[in-house]
């Protein structure tokens, strides 16, 4: 019975691993990818726009 109770926890982190993986892969894209996609764009514009404004500011 050892190696039962030696097998259980990898046997168990694997479905757990396997499940994380599934829901990522189920999570990507759908109706939230554009509003996801539009939300970090607006981030880097945001950041892009800081930055040239300090880079001008320098000279």
């Amino acid at each position: 019975m050892d190696y039962v109770s030696a097998l259980v926890p990898p046997v168990v982190m694997a479905v757990f691993f396997i499940g994380v993986v599934r829901v990522i892969v189920k999570t990507q894209g759908g109706a939230a990818k554009a509003k996801e996609d539009a939300a970090v764009d607006a981030a880097l514009a945001r950041a892009e726009s800081a930055r040239q404004a300090s880079a001008g500011g320098d000279a």
